[in-house]
């Protein structure tokens, strides 16, 4: 097959032939066909020929593979390829057709298939494009010239390879003389130097990619790049005034703001934040000053409390200074600014002033009633000078135990004190203004109660002394020590003395300790319970006070057993009354034993009272009391089928008698003759008789013979009332024929009482 007219892969226009081996050619077609809608392919004899016949008009050429049909066409009688649809490069850059000779009758091919490859060569038909943008940026301000600020990319749909369509350059079309582009990475730099934020701060820069190198005929795109300028510390604060004038009352109070100063800085954020400092002037104690983060100003504020009498206006110099300073800026000055503020205090109507803050009075316990025991002193401040009165806040002193001169202030004693009850008084004293009663002032004085001798020493504690039987002599029983109620200002010092008539006591004698306190000591051994048990000991207990007090108080002593190394064993003389040689471990043992003994007896003989208890039972226990009600109704003496006969007979019976079980009966009764089953047709009548003539015959069964008196009878029965103590006949008249009126189940009852009657007559 032979191949007319088309240019392939490395090799020039001309023919070439198919054979077995060369079965694959490779045709390029221009992309230029596309402006075409059906562009023929055999211009300048393009065609595919078999090298059989060229002139036969028996074959025919058949196309198959990517795009055989759809894209491309075969003349099938000329062989002449057609393309039925505009080529795409950057769709599908290359297409294997395979091309085949056949008989046009039997379509037997004539010769082998040939494959060949058809590439798109591109043209410049697509424009660059910008994918990620619009572009923003940010670059500090005050930037040195060619600071890199960001980089931009655009993408070209050409192929690369084939020319220079897909060759991209760089260019700006707005935003110069600030910024410049690199024509082949993209890099977007300053252009100028030291742009300032404060003077412009955002720019607007159009960038434009062109292709084929940027020749003319090249397509082009572009984006947008929006530059931010950042902001960095390169202007000082400045304040917008230098004088600031505030007025001010003497009387506000500590903490209070009295006013605002402000230092405006161009820059932003932190660059911007300022401290605030009074670095001269004649108010420095007396007021200071602190930022704002918020507002960025200065708030002055009260120190030290004010008084117009005293000095009535302030002068300070305020300084603002930037937080965060930049090196770099430096140069440019000092980053801070200063102002100045004056201050005018006003007059106030203040309230009266103590001459002291506190006030610390001593008085002593047994001072007069109505005396004088200090004196609190008070002003008006202000330059009118009103008269101040005085008084007692009587919530500080309930009792009324001070009074005050309401005019000069003088505190006098209006109750006793006691310093043993309370040592410190705190009262609150008042000052008013006489022409202003809301001016008012409060002092807290502080009165100390002074200490007299006025209580006599006694014991510290209630003592009982024990002295052993064989005790020796010089032996001490018991140390003492005294206590007294008052607060000498050298401490207690107390003397110790037996009475007058006592002072040559046989038996005891006194001895002072260098610790105050006091030992009693025995004279002799030999002392005896049996003849005397209890020694009463007065002792005289003195003071060192002007003049000082005493008192009496008695030494109780007692006489004890106690063993050979002292211990105390027994102070009674009962204990005398015991063999000789028997121990107390013994004698409590002896104790146990017999209250043992005791508590045995009692239970023995609760037992036994619990057993001989009578079998009558209580009133309040008797269970014949207790109303039992039922719902349903029974079918009466018809109804045989309700219950069973044998039920009601002792089960045991047949065994012989069993005892009950609660009670044991104090007679003994013969047991009696079990009966024997009765068959259920028995009768009712006579089975009933027989057990109640048995019951009522064995005193350990019951029910039990009592009397029940019933304070009420129940209303609304039809019989009336069946009681027989307000009846005034005897039973032997009654006649029991009424109760047929009231039904069969009445008759049955009748029948009954009247069959009782007759019995009791024979």
């Amino acid at each position: 097959m032979v191949f007319v007219g088309w240019q392939w892969e490395g090799g020039d226009s001309g023919e070439g032939n198919f054979n077995e081996k060369e079965s694959q050619w490779i045709v390029v077609l221009e992309e230029l066909l596309r402006s075409c809608l059906f562009p023929e392919l055999s211009t300048r004899g393009r065609a595919l020929h078999t090298d059989l016949d060229p002139g036969s008009k028996k074959i025919k050429y058949i196309l198959s593979g990517d795009g055989a049909g759809t894209i491309f066409q075969i003349n099938d009688v000329t062989g002449d390829i057609h393309a039925i649809k505009r080529l795409d490069r950057e769709e599908k850059a290359e297409y294997t057709l395979t091309a085949q000779a056949v008989d046009w009758e039997t379509n037997k091919p004539l010769e082998p298939p040939s494959e060949f490859i058809i590439k798109v060569q591109d043209i410049n038909d697509n424009a660059p494009e910008f994918l990620n943008g619009p572009y923003h940026a940010t670059v500090p301000e005050m930037s040195i010239l060619g600071t890199s600020v960001t980089n931009v990319t655009a993408t070209d749909a050409d192929d690369p390879v084939y020319g220079n369509s897909a060759k991209l350059v760089y260019s700006i079309l707005e935003g110069q003389p600030y910024f410049s582009i690199e024509p082949e990475t993209a890099i977007i730099k300053t252009a100028l130097p030291n742009m300032d934020r404060e003077a412009k701060e955002e720019y607007l820069v159009v960038i434009q990619a062109k292709d084929m190198g940027g020749h003319s005929g090249g397509l082009s795109g572009t984006t947008t790049l929006t530059v931010t300028l950042t902001d960095v510390n390169d202007n000082p604060p400045k304040f917008a005034q230098s004088l600031y004038h505030f007025s001010v009352p003497e009387d506000v109070v500590l903490g209070t703001a009295i006013g605002r100063v402000k230092a405006n800085d161009q820059d932003i954020g932190e660059n911007a934040q300022s401290s605030y400092d009074i670095i001269d002037g004649d108010g420095t104690a007396l007021f200071e000053i602190t930022s704002d983060a918020q507002a960025q100003d200065g708030i002055i504020r009260l120190r030290k409390p004010l008084d117009f009498e005293t000095k009535k206006s302030y002068t300070l110099k305020v300084e603002a200074a930037n937080v965060h300073i930049d090196p770099r800026f430096s140069s440019r000055g000092p980053f801070k600014d200063t102002a100045t503020v004056k201050i005018v205090v006003e007059d106030a109507d203040e309230p009266p002033v103590f001459s002291s803050p506190t006030y610390l009075l001593e008085v002593h316990e047994n001072a007069a009633l109505n005396s004088v025991i200090g004196q609190v002193t008070a002003r008006d401040p202000d330059i009118t000078s009103s008269p101040i009165r005085f008084s007692i806040d009587r919530h500080t002193d309930l009792e009324r135990q001070f009074n005050i001169n309401a005019d000069d202030g003088k505190i006098t004693l209006a109750t006793p004190l006691d310093r043993e009850l309370s040592v410190w008084h705190n009262i609150t004293i008042i000052a008013t203004e006489i022409r202003n009663h809301s001016q008012i002032s409060r002092v807290p004085v502080a009165i100390k109660v002074l200490d007299v001798n006025d209580n006599a020493p006694e014991f510290a504690s209630e003592y009982e002394a024990f002295l052993c039987e064989n005790g020796k002599p010089g032996q001490v029983i018991q140390t003492v020590s005294a206590m007294d109620k008052d607060d000498p200002k050298n401490g207690h010092y107390f003397l110790y003395s037996l009475l007058p008539e006592m002072v040559n006591n046989p038996n005891f004698t006194i001895k002072k300790n260098e610790d105050n306190s006091l030992s009693i000591l025995a004279k002799h051994n030999g002392f005896n319970r049996q003849k005397q048990e209890v020694y009463l000991l007065p002792i005289i207990i003195s003071d060192s006070g002007n003049p000082p007090l005493s008192s009496t108080s008695t030494l109780t002593i007692r006489v004890c057993g106690c063993s050979n190394d002292g211990v105390v064993q027994s102070c009674n003389v009962e204990a005398y009354v015991l063999p000789i040689g028997l121990s107390m471990g013994a004698l409590i043992a002896i104790l146990a034993c017999i209250i043992l003994l005791l508590v045995i007896v009692v239970l023995f003989v609760t037992l036994r009272r619990h057993k001989n208890e009578p079998l009558i039972i209580k009133d309040d226990e008797d269970v014949r009391e207790n109303i039992i009600r039922y719902d349903d109704e029974g079918g009466g003496e018809e109804d045989t089928e309700a219950f069973d006969i044998a039920t009601l007979q002792n089960p045991d019976g047949i065994n012989g008698f069993l005892p009950r079980k609660d009670i044991k009966p104090d007679l003994q009764f013969m047991p009696r003759q079990g009966l024997a089953p009765v068959p259920n047709g028995v009768d009712v009548d006579e089975f009933i008789n027989v057990r109640l003539h048995e019951a009522d015959n064995d005193p350990t069964a019951p029910p039990y013979d009592s009397i029940q008196i019933y304070g009420y009878e129940g209303r609304g029965s039809v019989a009336g009332s069946l009681s027989s103590l307000e009846s005034t006949t005897s039973d032997s008249d009654q006649n029991f024929d009424y109760l047929s009126d009231w039904g069969p189940r009445f008759k049955r009852l009748g029948e009954l009482y009247s069959v009782g009657e007759s019995d009791k007559e024979t």
